[in-house]
């Protein structure tokens, strides 16, 4: 063991995320490295996911990790990663780490994940990957938003995404998402006089447009970028249907377009708009509890990505239950549901076992970390969903560009197959 990666001193404070909350930003020295982590916060979050913060939030997280955490994690190797997230579970000591919180513990992993690499002279992908970490993600963006991430009038949906699933680099897929971005905003104000350029949390554009409205344009815009680079982008969808599920009714509430769904509704209408605009992936179709509506869905559909992301929360337990079930054929892997790094490459090498696409993926409110572009590539994860434009988002994205140029004439976009 070198004493580089012996882990000789660890800090935390208090900093903002993209939304202007408060949340924890931890930094992990080593005798040969450094490394340091902030963790995002979602708004749609799922009731599976580990709790954010103990009582009291981020000033007691603070302060708990001041107390507890550098006495237990001093001098043990950065490079020993499961044994010090096993640790980190061990120090909290709940089923779902609410006495130092799912945010505190992500942010200490990444943080010592980080550190490692820097004590040994290598990127964190490579850390995580090895030398054959040489697959770039295809980028997902959100380019027109609604749901609780836009509010008003904007429509029920939450997110409107474009996937360039045929690109001849990362660089030309990043680029196309944000001509598509660029391209609804203009046809949104074709046929919304009142939009006045506003924008939801993941800086998605928030028209006053019912919800098929609003996907028409999206994929004309897909449609017309395609063709000007050459590139092939489709339309997407996160439809983030337990914000839209009421139990007591058990319905569908889309109170934009004044309908509701019950379950086999949904499944319909989410079918007809994967046929109806050739849609590459739609992400939390039905509520975070209905397994056998998933596996419905995805028995009624060819060539789309069915993703769980509340139904899963990055947790190998209930992504067992829907693969028994065959509920999905893609997760949604956001490290902070599950609290370390260790939970997450967990249940991306279980995602991958059953050929399921894992999607690495930001969270609504972020800070200007750039792990999760690291994490898509030294996790092999062939989608990165990250925005498109915005200072948070595009430190994901212009990394990626780093790692690409980094990684020269061996990078390649991943395999991508609904």
């Amino acid at each position: 063991m070198s004493i580089e990666t012996i882990i000789d001193e660890i800090h935390a404070r208090r900093i903002f995320d993209s939304r202007g909350l408060d949340t924890i930003e931890v930094e992990v020295s080593t005798y040969g490295g450094f490394g340091s982590a902030g963790a995002p916060a979602g708004k749609s979050t799922g009731k599976f996911e580990v709790v954010s913060y103990p009582d009291g939030g981020v000033s007691k997280a603070v302060k708990l990790v001041s107390r507890l955490v550098p006495p237990k994690l001093i001098g043990m190797n950065a490079d020993e990663q499961e044994a010090i997230d096993q640790l980190l579970c061990k120090i909290d000591g709940s089923a779902n780490l609410s006495k130092i919180g799912g945010n505190t513990s992500i942010a200490i992993s990444l943080a010592v994940a980080e550190a490692a690499a820097s004590s040994h002279g290598i990127p964190l992908f490579q850390h995580l990957g090895g030398v054959a970490a040489t697959e770039l993600p295809h980028p997902l963006g959100n380019v027109l938003g609604g749901g609780k991430h836009a509010g008003g009038k904007a429509p029920d949906i939450q997110e409107f995404l474009a996937i360039p699933v045929k690109a001849g680099s990362f660089t030309q897929a990043a680029e196309s998402n944000i001509l598509v971005h660029r391209s609804v905003r203009e046809r949104i104000e074709k046929v919304d006089g009142t939009f006045t350029g506003g924008k939801g949390d993941e800086g998605a554009w928030a028209p006053n447009l019912g919800n098929e409205e609003a996907l028409e344009i999206v994929c004309s815009s897909c449609e017309d970028v395609s063709r000007e680079l050459g590139v092939e982008v489709r339309a997407a969808l996160d439809v983030a249907s337990s914000s839209l599920w009421d139990a007591k009714a058990e319905k569908y509430v889309y109170p934009r377009d004044g309908v509701s769904r019950d379950q086999g509704e949904q499944i319909e209408y989410i079918r007809g708009l994967v046929e109806q605009y050739d849609l590459a992936y739609v992400e939390d179709p039905l509520h975070e509890e209905d397994f056998e509506g998933f596996a419905e869905l995805c028995r009624g559909v060819k060539n789309c990505l069915i993703c769980g992301d509340d139904l899963f929360t990055t947790n190998i337990e209930r992504l067992s239950k829907g693969i028994s079930l065959g509920s999905a054929n893609s997760i949604i892997i956001k490290p902070n549901q599950i609290g370390t790094l260790t939970g997450a490459l967990k249940a991306v090498r279980l995602a991958k076992s059953v050929g399921y696409i894992p999607v690495l993926s930001h969270r609504s409110g972020e800070t200007v970390d750039v792990h999760p572009a690291h994490l898509a590539v030294g996790l092999r994860c062939p989608i990165i969903k990250t925005g498109v434009i915005g200072g948070e988002r595009l430190a994901k994205i212009n990394e990626l560009i780093r790692i690409e140029e980094t990684l020269g004439s061996a990078a390649r976009l991943a395999e991508l197959k609904a």
